[in-house]
């Protein structure tokens, strides 16, 4: 979280005991963001040295009634289909000027929201990817790690305005790379999540559609990049091309992507007609996602294809 810095107050009884108050207070706040990320000091669980959670299910069947409070579930869309590789595309041209604006949801990205602690509210945002289940979301792993898994999440797709189109959808597990786990590397800032819709078998990507993922992805391409910020009923969205910072991430120049918009999609190759495009990375990385005029992500390289592939159960 930033802080601004402001004067220093004099040292008089009444400034201190003020003092003593601020601080009292800030340590009472349950939703403390991370750099555009999620709390901490929340309820979490430990996984595998391998970095898997197996999310419980009354864990999740929690959650979900909490959001009852929260959203209201919207009458169903027709589901989207996959991103089309050969479907028409958008051009991108970089936003004028360069900051992000509001825009209009897209069914496969929403807010992830926490549930744990008093009244849900949303911290992150992730997408649906395309797996071989259809039930596979991507995001940062400080989104949903620190200092274990958290136990309290919700992903609500297509979210505006306090409606969940597609419903609501709570993990069924959650893989991150050991290297997070360990020591938040930020070259393994990203972490794939298993979903389900409380009561429904149906996969998440039949409702959404999803995008496709790519993996080590060229860079000075034309991107979009989609987030919540914290508090926000609908996405921010800011339009640049992205390029190489280091051997190990991606940056995105554009100002005004805000605490909240962490895990958002980098997506190329955007279909006008779904909204749904390629995907190249997720915010976060670098300082966990960047500062007021630069987002990061980890590069989609080997070790998160192999991440991928592990959550997606295409490889043990």
């Amino acid at each position: 979280m930033r802080v601004t810095a402001g004067s220093r107050p004099s040292a008089g009884p009444i400034a201190l005991a003020a003092l003593v108050a601020v601080l009292l207070a800030l340590a009472a706040v349950a939703f403390v963001a991370a750099d555009r990320g999620a709390a901490t000091d929340t309820p979490v669980a430990d996984g595998t040295p391998k970095g898997h959670y197996e999310a419980p299910r009354e864990r999740g069947e929690e959650a979900a009634e909490a959001m009852r409070t929260v959203v209201r579930e919207g009458t169903a869309r027709a589901a989207a289909p996959t991103v089309d590789r050969a479907a028409r595309t958008e051009p991108l041209p970089p936003s004028d000027p360069l900051e992000a604006a509001a825009a209009d949801p897209s069914p496969a990205v929403g807010p992830l929201f926490y549930t744990g602690q008093g009244e849900p509210g949303h911290g992150c945002t992730a997408s649906v990817v395309h797996s071989p289940r259809g039930d596979l979301v991507v995001t940062a792993a400080h989104c949903v790690h620190q200092g274990g898994f958290r136990t309290d999440l919700a992903f609500v797709p297509g979210y505006r305005d306090g409606e969940a189109p597609y419903g609501v959808w709570v993990p069924t597990s959650v893989d991150i790379s050991p290297e997070w786990a360990e020591n938040r590397n930020p070259d393994h800032d990203v972490a794939f999540l298993r979903v389900r819709r409380v009561g429904d078998d149906t996969p998440v990507e039949r409702v959404t559609g999803a995008e496709r993922i790519r993996f080590s992805p060229a860079p000075d391409r034309p991107t979009r990049v989609i987030g919540y910020a914290v508090g926000d009923e609908r996405p921010l969205a800011c339009q640049n091309s992205t390029e190489r910072f280091g051997r190990t991430q991606l940056r995105f120049p554009c100002q005004g992507l805000p605490n909240g918009t962490s895990g958002g999609p980098f997506l190329t190759d955007v279909d006008p007609a779904t909204g749904l495009g390629t995907l190249t990375g997720v915010l976060g990385g670098h300082d966990e996602g960047g500062d007021e005029r630069n987002s990061y992500s980890a590069y989609f390289g080997e070790h998160i294809a192999g991440l991928y592939a592990r959550a997606a159960g295409t490889r043990g």
